[in-house]
């Protein structure tokens, strides 16, 4: 891949990109940000390996970068409760800033890969197998994800 690829195909995905880590990071778009730097680093160190479609790969990258982060966290992937506090700046407008905040906060209370399955499909628009491919699982369980995370969010978002 060319340099020129490489920054057409990141201009076109980049703001997909940042949308997907922001929301999996609970909304915080500090954090979403820098995950985003990161795997664009990481994608251009592995550009001249890469082969095939290059949305799914570079969300795949986008996807380890955020387990790998989390990981080294002491709260772990599952609970980031410290991001709640930092997420609307105090001059935002209120109806604005929380507008889907008990969505982000019952998408924050998924397992990883409902979250993640979830995330790809309804906001991106990453059709099962794209998914599958970006988790690197068969499309079977992405399917079984999907339909567990929406009963999950289902149920999160009628208990409140």
């Amino acid at each position: 891949m060319t340099r020129e690829q490489f920054i057409f195909e990141v201009r076109v995905c980049q703001g997909p990109l940042r949308r997907f880590l922001t929301t999996m990071c609970n909304g915080d778009s500090a954090r979403g940000d820098d995950l985003a730097q990161e795997t664009m680093l990481r994608a251009w160190l592995a550009s001249d390996r890469f082969r095939g479609s290059f949305r799914p790969w570079l969300f795949r990258i986008a996807y380890n970068v955020f387990v790998d982060h989390f990981r080294r966290q002491p709260q772990g992937i599952d609970t980031m409760d410290d991001v709640w506090m930092e997420r609307v700046p105090a001059d935002a407008d209120a109806d604005k800033a929380f507008r889907h905040e008990a969505l982000t906060q019952a998408l924050g209370c998924l397992p990883l890969k409902e979250r993640t399955a979830l995330i790809l499909h309804y906001w991106e628009d990453l059709p099962v197998k794209e998914i599958a491919s970006v988790m690197r699982v068969p499309s079977g369980t992405v399917k079984y994800w999907l339909h567990q995370g929406r009963n999950h969010l289902k149920a999160l978002l009628q208990h409140e």
